[in-house]
C-alpha cells in the first residue's frame, strides 16, 4: 500500500478517452449496420431497442463487469490504475460498483462539476467516487529488470 498514490484528473481523463474509443469501436459498427448512416445524423436520443441495448445497457454491464473482475476498465488498466474501496483499500462491493456507475449521472450535473472535482479533491475523488465510497489509485512500483541468464 506504500507504493500507491491517488490517480489524478488528467490520467483518469486519458483512461476514459481510451475506454470511450474502445466502446465506439465495439458499438458503432452494429448500430450503423442496423440503422444505417442516418443514425449519425439523427437527433434522437434512442433510435430503438437495438440502440438502447448497444449504447446504454451493454456498456453499463461491461464497465461494471470490468470493475468487478479486474478492478479497472481497459483504459485504467493501461495506466495501472485500480478502483478500490475508499475506507479499506480493498475491492469495492458489487453494490458500490453499480452505485458508482449510476452516480456518474449526478457527477455530470451541473456542467460536469462532479467529474472536474477529481482535479480539486485531496483524495482525487469525483462526486461519483464520494457517493459510492471508492477511490482510484495508481501503483507507482516499477517492474524490476530481469535477465534470463
Amino acid at each position: 500500500m506504500n507504493n500507491l498514490e491517488y490517480a489524478g484528473f488528467w490520467i483518469r481523463t486519458a483512461a476514459t478517452l481510451i475506454d470511450t474509443a474502445l466502446l465506439l469501436i465495439v458499438t458503432m459498427p452494429p448500430l450503423l449496420l442496423i440503422y444505417g448512416q442516418n443514425y449519425m445524423l439523427s437527433e434522437a436520443y434512442v433510435h430503438g431497442s437495438w440502440d438502447l441495448l448497444f449504447s446504454h445497457v451493454m456498456p453499463a454491464v461491461a464497465v461494471i463487469l470490468f470493475w468487478t473482475y479486474k478492478s479497472a476498465t481497459p483504459g485504467k488498466m493501461a495506466f495501472s490504475l485500480t478502483l478500490v474501496d475508499a475506507q479499506t483499500g480493498g475491492k469495492p462491493s458489487t453494490g458500490q460498483l453499480i452505485g458508482r456507475y449510476f452516480a456518474y449521472l449526478a457527477s455530470l450535473l451541473p456542467l460536469g462539476f462532479g467529474l472536474i472535482w477529481v482535479g480539486i479533491d485531496k483524495r482525487k475523488q469525483g462526486l461519483h467516487d464520494k457517493l459510492a465510497g471508492t477511490v482510484v489509485v495508481r501503483n507507482m512500483v516499477k517492474e524490476p529488470v530481469r535477465f534470463d541468464g
